[in-house]
């Protein structure tokens, strides 16, 4: 038979070539048309495959988040497995940080999401968090990633000196951040990672003093 024209489709082909459209040009220019285009087929031969857009980018998600390892509460102290678990979720993320508004505001009921949950509380209840202090500890850790993946503080500076230094007296270095972008975040998310921590801690031991004097 001769070889077809077009190279056959499947779903992860679709979700690549999606995904590589949000990565360069964002959420908002991602279409069932631009995406047929960018396979070389029209737009009907997606519908096999995803039905709606909406199922489309659900899928991308759940790929995005199943590289997310919460296993570290298995084998490691409440904090250290927190610690991972954040890791890895920022480093899942930031691959691809386009698509982050869209796991910040999308279906919340996917396995991969549950899977990680199950795994964060049930960790920190073993541990002996009181399980409305777990459900907001995992809460507030989601927010800390979100809002570390959602866009660049280093990269909002221009580059441009004369931009900051006559105006804004304190930010006289400020030009310079952009170069150091990629230094700069990674550095920031793991000083707010590690405060983040360190009151828990705090908060973890005097939840612990309190349990001994009630006995």
């Amino acid at each position: 038979m001769p070889r077809p024209r077009v190279p056959l489709l499947s779903r992860e082909r679709i979700r690549e070539a999606a995904l590589a459209i949000v990565d360069r040009a964002g959420l908002s220019d991602l279409s069932m048309r631009k995406l047929a285009a960018e396979l070389g087929v029209q737009a009907p031969s997606l519908y096999g495959h995803y039905p709606t857009k909406d199922d489309l980018l659900d899928d991308i998600a759940s790929g995005i988040m199943a590289r997310v390892d919460a296993s570290a509460f298995e084998r490691l102290g409440w904090r250290d497995g927190l610690v991972s678990w954040a890791r890895s979720y920022r480093a899942a993320l930031i691959a691809h940080p386009n698509f982050v508004p869209y796991l910040a505001s999308g279906p919340g009921k996917r396995d991969e999401n549950l899977r990680a949950a199950d795994a964060v509380h049930g960790g920190l209840v073993g541990a002996g968090w009181p399980p409305r202090d777990a459900t907001m500890i995992g809460a507030a850790t989601r927010y800390l990633v979100m809002g570390a993946t959602l866009g660049s503080f280093s990269r909002g500076f221009a580059d441009d000196v004369q931009v900051y230094r006559d105006r804004y007296p304190h930010l006289e270095q400020a030009h310079l951040l952009r170069a150091k972008a990629d230094e700069i975040d990674s550095e920031s998310f793991e000083l707010a990672l590690s405060a983040f921590t360190d009151g828990l801690q705090l908060r973890y031991e005097l939840l612990g003093e309190r349990a001994q004097r009630g006995r």
